[in-house]
């Protein structure tokens, strides 16, 4: 197996080019405080942790390191419903005609409401994080949800989607084949697709899913402030089909300019397209075949998000492709702290990002890339654990019996 860490440097378009053409209006500051207002008015709603990593920082040299803990959004144990909720609410209120004014939770589930809508059935494919959100979503609004994953998911993964109502089933294919057959039965049963990723015809709603994402850059944006910290110097960002990696970086982008943090995208060797799309160099995506079997469930897609790919192949700093073990060292570092830091318990896919940054800022071979950020006693990074332990039994493999780790590799 492949154990090498491969970089390469984007074009990160700065130097009086701002934005290259990139239109990032639909992930501005208006549009996350909108999005960010409409999200709140869910009862369970709460503002997710943003934990400081002091002794981490200090033991790698480093001014600061933040993560952003989404494992207690909505109890969900993931981010993923911030992008599924959101595009449901705005589907149901385009149907109800609703204003601003009320976009609101109470608003779209109410027995009005459900006289105009009917029931209706939102389906998704699913790696099980987004599922679980987009099934929970349609449940607390008073709908109807079936969700699909790809060859291999996890039973427990299954277990929590079907736990709100939904229905759930796992696919003998992998998760793009998976997307493609729940978009055939969306069709032939008159029911809503709710995915992260766009194709001809279909980009409302994965764009009103990028929308929802931006709640959660705004959150942390907010919680450094409150430090007296008016933004972090580097954003390292886990990628699947791109769309939370565009979200986060389009809306600091939007927000800074040509100011914005360096930014960083990582996804692991089984499913690196946007590492692949970016050594390329022609400006075109590339895609990832096969059974794309990576520990990072929640990131293992093979075909870019054709929006994400515009954003990401313009604006990011550098994209990495890396093996299993990186995530699986960044699991037993953020729950496993130095003394006097906080425990973050965070699964595959949201603890890459922590082991990636360690591994550049400890390992030798790859100081052209530290330089290349310009990592160094001044960075602030802000990471985003976009999961905590959502399959337990894999979590304690990792964490308890020490599976995946560079020796074994």
């Amino acid at each position: 197996m492949d154990k090498r860490i491969k970089w390469v440097a984007g074009t990160g378009s700065r130097g009086g080019r701002g934005s290259a053409g990139v239109s990032l209006g639909f992930l501005g500051r208006d549009v996350a405080v909108e999005t960010r207002r409409f999200i709140a008015t869910f009862p369970q709603y709460s503002i997710t942790p943003l934990r400081s990593l002091d002794r981490l920082a200090d033991y790698t040299r480093i001014a600061a390191i933040y993560v952003k803990d989404e494992s207690l959004r909505f109890g969900l144990n993931s981010f993923k419903v911030l992008g599924g909720g959101h595009a449901i609410g705005r589907y149901l209120a385009g149907l109800l005609n609703t204003g601003q004014d009320m976009f609101s939770y109470e608003n779209l589930r109410s027995k009005e409401a459900r006289e105009i809508t009917g029931e209706i059935t939102f389906t998704s494919a699913t790696d099980g994080n987004h599922g679980r959100g987009v099934a929970w979503a349609a449940q607390q609004l008073g709908h109807r949800a079936v969700i699909n994953m790809p060859r291999g998911s996890s039973p427990v993964r299954l277990g929590h989607i079907t736990a709100t109502g939904a229905e759930g089933y796992i696919t003998d294919v992998n998760y793009d084949e998976t997307v493609r057959i729940t978009a055939n039965n969306a069709k032939k049963n008159g029911w809503v697709v709710v995915q992260d990723t766009a194709w001809e015809g279909y980009e409302d709603i994965p764009n009103w899913v990028m929308q929802g994402y931006t709640v959660m850059a705004d959150e942390a944006l907010e919680q450094l402030k409150e430090q007296k910290v008016e933004k972090p110097t580097h954003v390292f960002i886990q990628a699947g089909v791109g769309s939370l990696a565009a979200a986060v970086l389009g809306y600091y982008a939007s927000v800074f300019g040509e100011e914005r943090p360096l930014t960083v995208v990582i996804e692991p060797h089984k499913a690196d397209c946007f590492y692949r799309s970016a050594k390329a160099g022609d400006g075109k995506p590339r895609f990832v075949t096969g059974d794309l079997d990576t520990i990072m469930a929640g990131l293992a897609c093979g075909v870019p998000n054709p929006v994400a790919w515009d954003i990401l192949g313009k604006l990011a700093d550098m994209f990495i492709s890396c093996p299993d073990y990186i995530a699986a060292n960044g699991m037993r570092i953020l729950g496993n702290p130095l003394d006097g830091d906080d425990r973050v318990v965070s699964g595959e896919s949201g603890a890459v990002t922590a082991g990636m940054l360690f591994e550049l800022l400890k390992r030798e071979e790859l100081k052209e890339a530290k330089q290349q950020l310009q990592l160094d006693e001044n960075s602030r990074v802000l990471l985003f654990s976009t999961e905590g332990d959502t399959d337990p039994l894999m979590y304690r493999r990792i964490v308890w019996d020490g599976e995946f780790t560079r020796r074994v590799q």
